[in-house]
């Protein structure tokens, strides 16, 4: 006779709106104005690790969704044109859905370099909106210091990958 085995299945809750609730909070902490030795707190873009692991991890309609509330509210947080944030992160989870197939399963290596290329896009597509609205073009130097924190997040978006892929034995 064949025992049942238990299935873990991860709902919204646990790999959605925790992690944007996390991601949400330590955004809002990271902007406050606190000067420690002449340097402020670095700026990354948080919501680019749910952009790049949302997709990885299941299809679902709720994630974008929640990607454009936590794009706005990075646009709010930055001053920056609304709607651009939402704009960019709805781009990298199109472009990481899309490659969906290709990914899974992937070496943490090539994950990373994916990663790399989706922030890179990002901030290409960050930068080029943001030189058209201000008719300037914002400073390479506070780009890099936006990008390099952005790229040092991979493992959180690598452990959520490997936490919640095999959630639900349904898309697979």
């Amino acid at each position: 006779m064949r025992r049942p085995v238990a299935v873990r299945v991860v709902g919204p809750v646990q790999w959605i709106f925790i992690p944007a609730g996390v991601t949400l909070a330590v955004t809002i902490l990271l902007a406050t104005p606190v000067e420690l030795f002449g340097l402020h707190l670095p700026e990354p873009v948080i919501p680019m690790v749910l952009a790049f692991a949302w997709p990885l991890i299941r299809p679902s309609i709720t994630a974008p969704l929640v990607l454009v509330v936590l794009g706005l509210l990075l646009d709010i947080l930055t001053y920056g044109p609304l709607g651009l944030w939402g704009l960019v992160l709805l781009a990298i989870f199109a472009v990481v859905l899309a490659s969906r197939s290709f990914l899974i399963g992937q070496d943490t290596a090539v994950l990373f370099a994916w990663y790399a290329a989706c922030c890179s896009l990002a901030f290409l597509m960050a930068y080029v909106v943001a030189s058209l609205f201000a008719r300037n073009a914002p400073s390479i130097l506070s780009l890099i210091g936006q990008v390099v924190p952005t790229l040092l997040l991979f493992p959180f978006a690598n452990w959520m990958i490997e936490r919640f892929e095999d959630g639900d034995v349904r898309f697979r």
